[in-house]
């Protein structure tokens, strides 16, 4: 395993799955069997909230 940080919280990331509809096969299968078009529209949906989280002034810096 890298020793990077994850950008995203865990609890972002399990939010975005459940609005996804696959949050059922994170829990059960792991983020290994969502597939590359699931992950793409989960960073998708990730960029989208940190685009409107800063045009409403509400992301804060860490």
């Amino acid at each position: 395993m890298s020793g990077r940080r994850g950008i995203m919280s865990d609890a972002l990331k399990y939010e975005l799955a459940k609005e996804l509809g696959v949050l059922e096969t994170v829990q059960q299968d792991g983020w290994g069997d969502v597939s590359s078009r699931n992950c793409g529209n989960l960073v998708r949906l990730a960029i989208e909230r940190a685009e409107q989280a800063m045009a409403d002034g509400t992301l804060l810096n860490k």
